[in-house]
């Protein structure tokens, strides 16, 4: 049975605080991250996306950042945006709900002229992100002390 969810734009604060508390539930609680290092100022000039089931239940985020906020990211490339914080809740894995995130984003990046997307993945997730399209590059590194690669897609 699958459960019916929309994804959008992330447009007011409330939308803001879903996503901040499904990346909590993902990353701090379930993955052991710091909560100190989990929001960062790029969290007030991302582009955030948002899945909400039919009853308003958010079950997964990401954000884009553009410009000068993904320039450590990507290398320094104008035309590349960076996907990160991607986090869908547990109940909600397997619907296609991470997919369609990306899926948000990566319109999120057109609409903005960009021309392809980099993302920091976590090693486990590679064939998710190859599936979508992506293509890893560089050497394997430590984030929040997970094992991560860079991949991008061209749009």
């Amino acid at each position: 049975m699958s459960t019916p969810y929309t994804v959008r734009v992330a447009e007011d604060p409330a939308d803001r605080e879903a996503c901040f508390a499904v990346r909590k539930e993902v990353f701090v609680v379930e993955q052991g991250v710091a909560e100190d290092i989990e929001y960062d100022a790029y969290d007030t000039v991302a582009v955030h996306v948002l899945a909400v089931r039919e009853d308003g239940v958010p079950l997964g985020t990401g954000r884009l950042l553009y410009g000068a906020a993904a320039a450590g990211k990507t290398g320094g490339d104008p035309a590349v945006g960076s996907l990160g914080r991607l986090a869908v809740s547990r109940e909600a894995r397997g619907l296609g709900v991470g997919a369609a995130l990306v899926r948000a984003i990566e319109d999120a990046a057109r609409a903005r002229g960009l021309t392809a997307v980099d993302l920091h993945a976590q090693t486990h997730a590679l064939g998710f992100y190859e599936r979508l399209g992506y293509a890893a590059y560089g050497p394997e590194f430590p984030d929040a002390g997970i094992p991560h690669r860079a991949m991008r897609r061209a749009l």
